[in-house]
């Protein structure tokens, strides 16, 4: 097994972080405060490869001190050095794999936070209860894994569903974790109105975007309209005297997004323009990634609201996803938050996915 084409990058990678490591111990560099930042801020973006492909290159070594004992050697000491080959050969095809992952190209929003948006869609009064369930389960899962979550917009139903729900998960890598899980959610049960017992299918779209910031996207306050109004509860009575909630209409797309969960309508404000810088950098990813000629499709999926991603089947109690075929059977853990599982088959997926391609670029 080879490295190929990839072995120049990685000399280069390494002779980089040999460079960076010896400036970081020259005591005329290390008295330089921001030059010696700097170093250090670069060093652990290439530091995993470069250890790696010296662990690589020490095992090929290894390997090659095994080849001459087995020639060399006779009888016993000959199988001990043959059983010695056999397991660096197998420690290479693991080395060579991780350096192939550790060379994929990340995706740059993978540590940012994420906003979330939660929509009924078919299915009427189940499907916001439905809706209601999900978001329960994201904010579950953000308490497993100890990151903060912030409501930003609730539109809830009389019967304890949800309409509408956007909110914000605050924690580092959120979006590597949560970024396939935007999508159609299937839901198939018996819903509690149902008096004839029969069982009902009912859907809601989850989208997921990473938070921007303003450079990322600059917002022209020309093509804003704003309104302000009276926050409202389920059942549509008005809960404070004093209009905060807002509603922004970005004119040339025609987005709307409303932000009342804070009583300050200057907070309201940030809140709602940063869900809008947020959609609008997705639709400018999507513009981008569509004018690619042979744009990847990922085995995980595209991600777009219109496609059905996983099904929760209360009859069978069963959870499954679509697109890695991955079936869990026990519903109440799922929609508490128990969606590990899920998210790791998918991050590996879309690592295989990218994996195969590059293999297949450098043929």
């Amino acid at each position: 097994m080879s490295l190929g084409p990839a072995k120049a990058k990685l000399d280069e990678i390494e002779r980089r972080y040999d460079d960076i490591v010896a400036q970081m111990n020259d005591p005329e560099i290390s008295s330089d405060y921001q030059k010696y930042m700097q170093l250090a801020k670069a060093k652990p973006d290439i530091e995993p490869v470069a250890m790696a492909y010296k662990e690589y290159k020490q095992n090929l070594a290894d390997i090659a001190e095994a080849v001459e004992m087995v020639d060399m050697s006779e009888g016993s000491e000959r199988i001990d050095a043959q059983e010695m080959l056999e397991g660096l050969r197998s420690q290479e095809e693991r080395l060579d794999g991780n350096i192939r992952k550790l060379l994929l190209p990340k995706d740059p929003n993978d540590d940012r936070n994420v906003i979330v948006e939660i929509r009924a869609a078919a299915g009427g009064e189940e499907a916001k209860l439905f809706a209601g369930e999900l978001f329960r389960m994201y904010v579950r899962y953000a308490e497993r894994r100890k990151w903060k979550t912030e409501l930003l917009n609730l539109q809830e139903t009389g019967i304890g569903g949800v309409q509408e729900v956007t909110f914000e998960i605050d924690g580092k890598g959120a979006y590597s974790q949560l970024k396939f899980e935007g999508g159609v959610h299937r839901v198939q049960r018996v819903p509690v109105t149902e008096s004839s017992g029969r069982m009902q299918t009912s859907t809601a779209t989850v989208a997921v975007l990473p938070e921007v910031d303003e450079v990322d996207i600059e917002l022209d306050e020309s093509e804003i309209k704003e309104d302000i109004y009276h926050s409202s509860s389920a059942g549509g009575q008005n809960v404070q005297k004093v209009a905060t909630a807002i509603r922004l209409t970005h004119i040339p797309t025609g987005m709307v997004v409303q932000c009342q969960d804070e009583r300050s309508q200057l907070q309201n404000k940030i809140k709602a323009r940063n869900v809008l810088r947020a959609r609008l950098y997705e639709m400018r990813l999507q513009q981008a990634a569509n004018e690619l000629t042979g744009v990847r499709r990922a085995q995980v999926g595209t991600g777009e609201r219109s496609e059905k991603i996983r099904t929760y089947h209360y009859q069978d109690g069963r959870v499954t996803d679509h697109r890695v075929n991955r079936t869990i059977f026990n519903v109440p853990a799922v929609l508490d938050g128990d969606i590990q599982p899920f998210i790791d088959d998918l991050i590996a997926a879309d690592e295989a996915e990218k994996m195969r391609d590059s293999m297949q670029g450098n043929e």
